[in-house]
């Protein structure tokens, strides 16, 4: 028997029941069908059959790195996930989607890192405003774990702490 699926949820190890959608070869947003159960969807899938999903509680929206947050911004709040795709390490367009929907969407459900995770990116993705990693397959989830208390202290100001450090440091005379 397989063990289930893990993820990284608020800084603890947990199992994760949601699966994601991939189109395949031949596979086309209009026509793809989307499996019964918790299932994270491309973003062109959700705008393409968006009238028949939008009654299921068991839909979140996945972006690639080259799509906009504002293709979603009407639809956010519906969504209890929400995915952004890393398809190689040295990608961080990724970052910039995750910062736009916390800051900019006003989105506050979970926000998962997906795709080629690493322990290496944690920290920085969780000051984008991600609260979920799906670290690679063939990586220790409880190594990468651990890189969200790589350091104690950020200088800059970002989606976990408003305040840059000279603001948060007071100084004597």
């Amino acid at each position: 028997m397989a063990s289930p699926k893990q993820i990284i949820k608020n800084s603890a190890v947990v199992n994760d029941d949601w699966s994601v959608l991939r189109l395949q070869e031949g596979d086309t947003a209009e026509t793809v069908i989307v499996p019964i159960g918790k299932t994270l969807v491309p973003l062109k899938v959700w705008l393409a059959q968006k009238t028949v999903l939008m009654h299921r509680a068991d839909i979140g929206v996945w972006f690639a790195s080259d799509e906009r947050v504002e293709d979603l911004q009407d639809d956010v709040a519906k969504f209890s996930v929400i995915a952004v795709d890393f398809p190689k390490f040295g990608d961080g367009r990724g970052y910039t989607i995750a910062y736009r929907l916390r800051n900019r969407a006003g989105y506050r459900g979970e926000l998962r890192a997906i795709g080629d995770v690493l322990r290496d990116q944690l920290f920085y993705m969780q000051r984008a405003g991600f609260d979920a990693f799906a670290v690679r397959a063939d990586k220790d989830i409880h190594e990468a774990l651990k890189s969200l208390k790589d350091f104690s202290i950020t200088y800059q100001a970002s989606t976990d702490e408003a305040q840059p450090l000279f603001r948060r440091v007071q100084r004597g005379a």
